[in-house]
């Protein structure tokens, strides 16, 4: 029996780094050929890297894009080169049944999402991604025209193989199906696949269903690394014809495979079983990947983080060490009069455990400065919130001035809960280039935090065990302000990532008071998300990039 020798290389590339991708894709080039394989997979757009948004509008990006593919076209060899990039369509080109191009086609849509087959010194075939998705994250449709042909297959050497790209095989009855009843022996699917919690599993049993249905092998790649608030988790895999997985991919690394699918029967055969990450291990990486790429990829080589003592800051500071390395992080303590002893000691504490740089900078000078500036206008009334977020604006306003200085980049520490009822300082503690916490639950902090300590014991156990505070007011506790973790998480759950109504969660036994209270400060705080920074990406309704609500806005429900 014969077979295909089919290489896969899961990279990390840049949106935008036309040179460095296209380095990254010769070398992947080179590497198939020394496998002696008979075809190679790299990502979805790895050319233009993804996703690339409104970059390819401009006329002058999709040319130079095009102009790496004819220069990698030009060093194929042997090796059958399947490559994302980005196409140019014809003014003359078919859209499909029904459709004509209007106005927004002519002036904005004349691309398509592409897969190039490279070999011999050219291009010798050429696929338009069909199913454009148009939800969540994804805003395909805004971008690229739909390809129009359903079942091509190409021959690479004595077999034929149909090529798709991402969301085609999400569809049941999509354009892989068509290609194996038109033929296909193999079917090779290249992705920009973004992480959420628990998408590795739902991926896998889609895709050993569509390798069982279309009963030949499949074999799927997908890109790796953070872009902006996205993760791609890698995880790339192949699958027998009866829908067996033969490989997997790590997750949250690059990868370089080589699997060999039988030409005529269900076998593949090389490759590996990397065991999948459980739920709290995957979130862990994801962060770490997500930070230490938008660090990198932004220029910048440190950052630096406002340690209160908190468990919030305590565990953006771990991420960041291990995502850039302890020389590249910078902790700052900066007590104010109700700063505890015990949070000044634990932010020492946990700079001392990584072996990051710590300062201390008291802002009690500060914010007497301010007090007395503001007292003819603030006179006799009572303090409140005014001089608790004067605290938190200071603070930022010193973490930025570092980051002026010095040039590390300012991480913000608050995480999905406090962001979700506005219980965030915005210009204070909401200051910074990224927020790594952004898309994660409180509750799901302290999961990060115990699953990181059994790895080592970085994090002080009195950051984990005290309640949590602001430590704004004297004897202040988030308990103060909202309701116990353990209840609000669960209603931002349903009502933020499920959509559930009111009404939903009164009827699954949630106190119809409590609920109503945490809708407000949801839905009253959207301008403070809207100016907040960008974050990783964990959870399938993340703020900013997949929830986008108006800020004007009077429905509630």
């Amino acid at each position: 029996m014969s077979y295909l020798r089919v290489a896969g290389a899961q990279i990390n590339l840049t949106v935008g780094d036309l040179a460095g991708n296209e380095a990254r894709i010769a070398e992947c080039m080179e590497w198939a050929e020394t496998e002696r394989a008979d075809v190679l997979l790299l990502p979805e757009l790895a050319i233009t890297g993804y996703p690339p948004e409104d970059l390819v509008h401009k006329p002058g990006f999709v040319s130079a894009s095009l102009e790496v593919l004819d220069r990698l076209a030009e060093r194929s060899n042997r090796v059958t080169t399947v490559v994302g990039f980005v196409d140019r369509v014809p003014p003359s080109a078919s859209l499909g049944p029904g459709r004509t191009r209007g106005a927004a086609d002519a002036e904005t849509r004349e691309v398509a999402n592409a897969a190039a087959l490279l070999r011999g010194g050219r291009m010798v075939g050429v696929y338009h991604k069909i199913l454009l998705p148009n939800y969540g994250v994804f805003d395909e449709d805004r971008y690229f025209l739909a390809g129009v042909e359903l079942d091509p297959v190409w021959s690479i050497g004595e077999v034929l193989a149909g090529v798709s790209i991402c969301e085609d095989i999400w569809l049941p009855d999509g354009p892989p199906q068509r290609q194996a009843e038109a033929g296909a022996q193999v079917l090779l699917n290249i992705n920009g696949s973004p992480f959420h919690r628990g998408k590795a599993v739902e991926r896998e049993e889609m895709l050993s269903a569509r390798a069982k249905a279309a009963g030949v092998p499949l074999v799927y790649l997908n890109l790796v690394g953070g872009q902006d608030e996205l993760v791609f988790d890698g995880c790339s895999m192949a699958f027998a014809a009866d829908g067996t997985l033969i490989h997997r991919s790590p997750q949250f690394a690059e990868d370089r495979f080589v699997v060999e699918v039988a030409v005529a029967g269900a076998e593949v055969r090389g490759g590996g079983l990397t065991p999948l990450m459980e739920t709290t291990e995957e979130i862990y990486h994801a962060l770490v990947i997500g930070l230490g790429d938008y660090v990198r990829k932004n220029g910048f080589k440190q950052v630096v983080i406002g340690l209160s003592g908190g468990i919030d800051s305590a565990l953006t500071a771990v991420i960041a060490a291990d995502a850039l390395g302890p020389e590249n992080v910078w902790g700052i303590s900066m007590p104010s009069r109700y700063s505890s002893e015990g949070s000044k000691s634990d932010a020492a504490d946990l700079a001392e455990r990584l072996g990051i740089r710590y300062d201390t900078i008291p802002i009690e000078g500060v914010f007497n400065a301010y007090l007395g500036a503001l007292e003819p206008l603030f006179g006799s009334t009572p303090a409140g919130v005014a001089e608790e977020n004067l605290q938190a604006r200071i603070r930022g306003a010193a973490l930025m001035a570092i980051s002026n200085r010095f040039g590390p980049m300012v991480v913000a520490t608050g995480n999905k809960s406090e962001m979700a009822v506005g219980y965030a300082t915005i210009y204070g503690d909401m200051v910074g280039g990224f927020a790594a916490l952004k898309d994660v639950l409180k509750t799901v902090v302290y999961d990060l935090a115990e699953w990181r300590n059994r790895q080592s014991e970085v994090i002080p156990r009195a950051s984990i065990d005290k309640p949590p505070s602001a430590e704004l007011r004297p004897n202040q506790k988030d308990s103060d302000s909202l309701p116990p973790y353990y209840l609000l998480d669960p209603i931002l759950v349903r009502y933020v990532e499920e959509d559930s109504t009111v009404a939903d969660l009164v009827a699954e036994g949630f106190d119809e008071d409590t609920v109503k209270r945490v809708v407000t400060m949801i839905d009253r705080n959207e301008y403070k998300r809207r100016q907040a920074a960008p974050g990783v990406k964990i959870t399938t309704k993340a703020f900013g990039r997949d929830r986008r609500l108006p800020i004007t806005n009077r429905y509630r429900g």
